[in-house]
């Protein structure tokens, strides 16, 4: 039962940001009377569509849900309360949740009613459902995916900075259903003017599995956060000219009609780089991000590992040699003992198209 409710969790993983995703399944004599997985923030939590299925059979139920049940008023009422009021005998959740608001205060809520309360089941697989919600509540700091894509040989671009494309039109495909499941899309404004990228989610290249599940009308675009620290960026460029949330980051304000456009944020930086681990935590606290999907060139891809922020490397392995005058992947200076070099943890290899996608944490 708490399989089936991970799995419909996971239906809710292009939608749910910045809220978890979550699924609830309700049982009588182990026959399932209510299901359901919350699909958006500001919608009913999947206890609410569960109990709603269940209806009158829900009083003496067991319940199985991937996150325990939230126990504060927010855009909605608390799941537990909601559980309390339908008679359910007895809630068994994978994971205690960690935001502070919550955070044993449901579970202790259904117990002080008489309801008997499990913690523990598949929590593993559960926390795997929301790893940007659980690093943001637990460090202040959103998960940091970082994409890269490179020849076999580790470069990016040719020595003239001719880049497009290296990787097949699968693999552009996959990293589009990456986008559609962050927060936010990080780059640099470097990035954004070399390719006038506008960096959305293109519906038209996540598949049809996907297609079926999120009709283009419902689809989320994710935040789009670009570094201009020397504001480089203009209106004429494609970013200005989609229909998503756009947030510019600079070390000093932005001309009033720039700022009078889009959202604008001042951010500490020294020796010509940005605080990235303030910014982090600033994106987290005031703009409620909590999972980052990273798209620019080596530099920021380097500062942000030698910070020792990024949580996933996402790599993108083209079957192509660039030669040695190309440019290389990251941009890692003055390495002079093999005790300096990064080490990687390889957690997933697969094909995608002609492409290997390498998936890999670093040892720190």
């Amino acid at each position: 039962m708490m399989l089936r409710a991970i799995k419909l969790a996971q239906k809710g993983i292009y939608t749910t940001a910045p809220n978890p995703n979550v699924g609830c399944v309700i049982t009588q004599n182990d026959q399932i009377v209510g299901e359901g997985f919350h699909a958006k923030a500001g919608e009913p939590h999947a206890e609410v569509h569960a109990l709603r299925q269940a209806g009158a059979q829900a009083k003496g139920a067991t319940v199985y849900v991937t996150l325990e049940p939230c126990s504060h008023y927010g855009r909605t009422p608390p799941c537990s309360e909601a559980l309390i009021k339908a008679g359910v005998k007895k809630v068994i959740c994978a994971m205690v949740d960690p935001n502070p608001q919550v955070a044993g205060r449901g579970v202790a809520m259904l117990r002080e009613a008489g309801i008997e309360v499990e913690i523990g089941l598949l929590e593993q697989a559960s926390r795997k459902l929301n790893p940007g919600f659980i690093k943001k509540m637990e460090s202040g700091r959103p998960y940091i995916q970082l994409k890269l894509a490179a020849s076999l040989d580790g470069k990016t671009a040719l020595s003239n900075g001719k880049s497009q494309w290296i990787t097949s039109s699968e693999a552009r495909h996959d990293v589009q259903r990456y986008r559609a499941k962050s927060g936010a899309i990080l780059s640099t404004s470097s990035t954004v003017v070399a390719d006038n990228a506008s960096l959305t989610v293109r519906w038209s290249e996540l598949g049809e599995e996907v297609q079926k599940l999120y009709p283009q009308s419902k689809l989320r675009q994710p935040a789009r956060i670009i570094l201009d620290r020397q504001q480089q960026l203009k209106p004429e460029l494609q970013l200005f000219n989609t229909e998503s949330e756009l947030l510019l980051v600079s070390e000093r304000p932005y001309s009033d009609s720039m700022a009078s456009t889009v959202e604008t944020l001042v951010a500490e930086a020294e020796n010509n780089e940005f605080d990235l681990i303030a910014l982090l935590h600033q994106l987290a606290a005031k703009h409620h991000i909590n999972h980052i999907w990273v798209e620019a060139g080596a530099t920021l891809a380097a500062s942000l590992v030698k910070a020792k922020v990024v949580d996933e490397l996402i790599l993108y392995l083209a079957p192509k040699l660039m030669g040695t005058d190309s440019r290389g992947l990251l941009n890692l200076i003055g390495l002079e003992e093999m005790s300096e070099v990064l080490e990687l943890n390889i957690s997933d290899v697969r094909m995608v198209g002609k492409d290997i996608r390498i998936t890999a944490t670093f040892t720190h």
